[in-house]
């Protein structure tokens, strides 16, 4: 029989959350290194280029690859031939492992999680509770899988029960294509086949922690009809030409993983959960004998990038000094690198920002001809003015923007993918510019950040408007003042008939 101890369970988890903040999985930096290789779109093989010099940079600076550090996500396949030396239930004890890892003072992760999701949906303030799942199985040793999921690749998460008739991969790739770009490609598809819509989206989720190998899968060939089924997910859903952060190009896809189970005769339920360029997960072994300890990866496992040279074409844009003229000669497509003041705001800022408006109340900031960015970052240490601070997905912005466009006088808006045909017409209208920030890039990104200061609304925390003074932030024009979409034009000229 073997012995877990409370404590050794708790100091674990804390420590797999932190190391899966910063260290990508190996298999996922060179999978897309491989891919950054084969790009031929010069748009979507410098924002690759900027997820991987972001991942080595978090590797070294051990700080967060996203500022999105993810819904805590434990997975544990527990022997029968184990006793657990605990006093409190499992979900406690994971939710203090959870709790720990969040709130290390050197490398404090962003606490994402709502209570009361109907209600209130008050932050937690440490993450908890955790997504928690036991299975019971043979043995005497308790395996676990951690992982952190962002909100943006989370809320793309499909499900359909087809007819048994139907074909699973018509389904997902039609499905995939009216996704967008906010789950932040290139990433990995999980895809659960059988069982019942809890079953088919529960293996969905597991099939995201299995290593990556379509690239050994195709050089090999397939053995199977589930491996023929990954294969062929796999070419056309890179063949829609979306790309990476949907600018078009050859990759959108690194890996589709897949896991199946005996379902009705009446149905064929699929479940399909995207994990983004901020994949981060990690398994490891508790056999009784104490704390595992998690290797450094090698840094030599990442390829030489110099942004230098993915920048060499940038425009220097002085966001202090927008007027019609600059505006007007943003176009799709053009790197800029941003200097001065921007604010920061997103879905409960501008919930708010509508509401003073609504009763007639003078705004906290002047937006008049400013910039603000869609990021709610993590709390900065030592001597950061910001900690990750990378854009968060702009739809959910769509239903303000016209308001806030017309009413105060924003000119330029940074965030993550693409906008819905509302947001586009009121740019269009009140002759503004968007531009992304590549999403997967959040320690690199706040190094262009200087200074940051709240400013309005501090109740809201991470949600709060923050003042920031940046120099040279990397971003990229995706609707310019005619209402043209790099997110339209960039697939379509990619996409393989």
């Amino acid at each position: 029989m073997t012995l877990i101890r409370e404590e050794d369970l708790i100091e674990s988890i804390a420590d797999a959350f932190q190391y899966i903040s910063y260290f990508h999985p190996p298999d996922f930096v060179t999978s897309l290194s491989s891919a950054w290789e084969r790009e031929e779109s010069q748009s979507a093989k410098d924002a690759m280029a900027q997820i991987l010099v972001n991942s080595r940079m978090a590797a070294m600076g051990r700080r967060p690859i996203c500022q999105d550090t993810g819904s805590a996500n434990v997975y544990l396949e527990v022997g029968y031939d184990v006793k657990f030396d605990f006093s409190r239930s499992l979900q406690e004890v994971v939710d203090d492992g959870v709790r720990k890892g969040y709130q290390f003072h050197k490398n404090p992760l962003r606490a994402s999680i709502v209570l009361d999701p109907v209600g209130s949906r008050k932050n937690s303030g440490d993450n908890t509770p955790a997504l928690l799942t036991v299975d019971l199985i043979p043995g005497n040793t308790v395996s676990v899988y951690v992982s952190a999921k962002g909100g943006g690749s989370e809320n793309k998460a499909k499900f359909a029960v087809l007819n048994p008739s139907d074909s699973v991969a018509d389904w997902v790739v039609e499905t995939v294509e009216k996704l967008g770009a906010g789950w932040c490609p290139p990433g990995i598809l999980g895809i659960g086949v059988g069982g019942s819509s809890d079953r088919a989206m529960a293996m969905a989720k597991k099939a995201l922690n299995d290593p990556l190998d379509m690239q050994a899968l195709l050089k090999n060939g397939p053995k199977n009809k589930s491996e023929e089924l990954r294969i062929e997910i796999y070419e056309r859903v890179n063949a829609l030409g979306i790309g990476a952060q949907g600018l078009g190009g050859v990759t959108t896809v690194l890996d589709v993983k897949l896991k199946s189970f005996p379902t009705h005769a009446a149905s064929l339920p699929v479940g399909l959960i995207p994990n983004c360029a901020a994949t981060r997960h990690l398994h490891f072994i508790l056999d009784g004998t104490g704390v595992p300890k998690f290797e450094t990866p090698d840094l030599e496992a990442w390829p030489e990038i110099l942004l230098d040279e993915a920048n060499k074409n940038a425009r220097r844009v002085d966001v202090d000094n927008l007027n019609e003229e600059t505006l007007a000669s943003l176009k799709i497509g053009e790197t800029l690198l941003l200097n001065g003041t921007i604010y920061t705001g997103r879905d409960a800022a501008h919930k708010r920002i509508v509401n003073f408006l609504d009763e007639g109340k003078a705004l906290p900031v002047n937006l008049e001809n400013q910039t603000i960015y869609y990021v709610g970052p993590v709390d900065a240490v030592g001597d950061e003015a910001i900690g990750p601070a990378g854009p968060t997905t702009s739809t959910r912005m769509d239903k303000f923007t016209d308001r806030v466009l017309g009413d105060t006088g924003l000119k330029l808006m940074i965030g993550k993918a693409e906008r819905g045909p509302e947001a586009i017409e009121a740019i269009k209208k009140h002759k503004a510019v968007y531009a992304i920030a590549v999403g997967g890039a959040a320690y690199l990104v706040s190094k262009a950040i200087k200074e940051a200061e709240p400013v309005a609304f501090k109740d809201l925390g991470m949600e709060a408007i923050y003042k920031l003074r940046v120099e040279d932030m990397p971003v990229l024009v995706a609707v310019d003042n005619s209402g043209a979409s790099v997110h339209k034009s960039g697939p379509a000229a990619w996409r393989k008939s």
